[in-house]
């Protein structure tokens, strides 16, 4: 495989663009520093295919990125390959607006044809290659100038392990038959939605401080300035308020500007600072939440008790057991709140959908409706069928009567 040197300037970029684009698939990494910034920095972008690999340097005087940027989101005919894409793609997506299309992600792959749940990059390559990866360079400050060989080549070495893993877990996964299982998680991973900073939303990633429309109003309003001040200024949102400040003084809001100060994770400054004059206006302004706007309640059945509990239990048994049988993450298949839910009695649940039915939704159903149950069989834990386990009781009740005549 060929690998250039780092990439400084458009013109550079433009022919390598040029010639990915007429690759099946590429494989992308990207360096960031988002430590004491809102938006994360873009400091280096690695990319592959079969034959060549590059790092294109983003901070490079002059350069022009749309080349780059416009393959990943522009160009349908060229798969694109990341490791545990999301922040990855957040970048891309904030710098464009798009996402990659199309995306494929190894590590939600690798789900699909093993028990592994999120598999680090470096146990990845160890597995399929036998390779040991280096991990001196992985957190040094990719923003600093110039940067060394050894941090070129340690970033280079994440796709270009990459584009040689990714035929590998595809063939795997055409002979198993388990590429059609992996489309859903896909499309969530290329969402636009899960990427896009809208202020109005940002109240919902706050855990919420119990179902008063007037609390929450008032979680939704702060939350929302919160993000404003955070993207203007160009800095974490935490670094204007942890999320349990914010929540406290949803639920109990200070009456004059004064009594900032006695407010756990409020500095004194904020007694008579702008920041907190702007604050106490939004606390003022803020309006009850609409009915429209409250949180769903979750689907739920009945409340499980202790008899439900031991059911769902039984679920969780019988969740680890398939995922054995069949070498998938079983965070692939379900998870503990999903179960919990079958077992009280919901039944439009993902696990009675499509191929999760199939492969672990029925066994599932019927487990709580009695139909199944386990069995040790040759030391191993089993599931059998009541009544092929009624029959067998029969058959041996039977041979052993038979023998208890012939003795006689």
């Amino acid at each position: 495989m060929k690998i250039h040197d780092l990439i400084t300037t458009t013109e550079a970029l433009s022919d390598l663009c040029e010639r990915l684009a007429k690759s099946e698939f590429v494989t992308v990494d990207t360096e960031f520093m988002r430590e004491n910034t809102y938006w994360p920095e873009l400091c280096l972008v690695q990319i592959a295919n079969e034959e060549e690999a590059a790092a294109v340097d983003p901070l490079a005087p002059g350069i022009d990125m749309k080349p780059l940027l416009d393959l990943m989101t522009d160009n349908p005919d060229v798969l694109k390959i990341f490791h545990a894409g999301g922040q990855d793609v957040e970048i891309i997506y904030n710098l464009t607006g798009k996402t990659p299309q199309p995306i494929f992600d190894t590590q939600i792959a690798m789900m699909a044809i093993s028990q592994s749940e999120q598999i680090g990059y470096a146990n990845m390559v160890e597995s399929w290659l036998g390779i040991t990866v280096d991990k001196g360079a992985r957190f040094t400050d990719w923003s600093r100038r110039p940067l060394t060989d050894r941090q070129i080549e340690y970033a280079i070495g994440d796709v270009t392990h990459l584009s040689k893993i990714f035929p590998m877990i595809l063939d795997k996964l055409v002979k198993t038959g388990r590429g059609a299982w992996l489309n859903a998680e896909m499309d969530k991973l290329a969402d636009p939605e899960n990427y896009r900073t809208d202020p109005e939303m940002a109240w919902k990633r706050i855990r919420s401080p119990g179902r008063n429309p007037a609390v929450l109003g008032r979680l939704k309003a702060l939350a929302g300035w919160r993000e404003g001040e955070a993207q203007h200024k160009n800095i974490p949102r935490g670094r204007i308020m942890r999320d349990e400040t914010l929540a406290d003084i949803a639920s109990h809001p200070p009456k004059k500007q004064a009594d900032l100060g006695k407010v756990r994770g409020l500095s004194n400054a904020w007694r008579d600072n702008d920041i907190g004059k702007r604050m106490l206006k939004i606390i003022e302004k803020a309006e009850p939440l609409s009915n429209k706007e409250m949180p769903q309640k979750m689907k739920r059945g009945a409340p499980l008790g202790k008899e439900g509990a031991l059911v769902a239990d039984l679920l969780k048994l019988l969740l680890k057991i398939r995922a054995r049988e069949i070498d998938i993450a079983a965070r692939l298949l379900t998870r503990t709140d999903e179960l919990e839910s079958l077992a009280a009695g919901v039944r439009d649940l993902p696990i009675l959908q499509g191929w999760r039915k199939d492969v672990f939704g029925s066994d599932a159903l019927d487990l709580v409706e009695g139909k199944v149950a386990f069995a040790v069989k040759n030391g191993k834990l089993l599931m059998t069928n009541v009544d092929d386990m009624a029959d067998d009781m029969a058959d041996n009740g039977s041979a052993k009567h038979a023998e208890a005549q012939a003795a006689e």
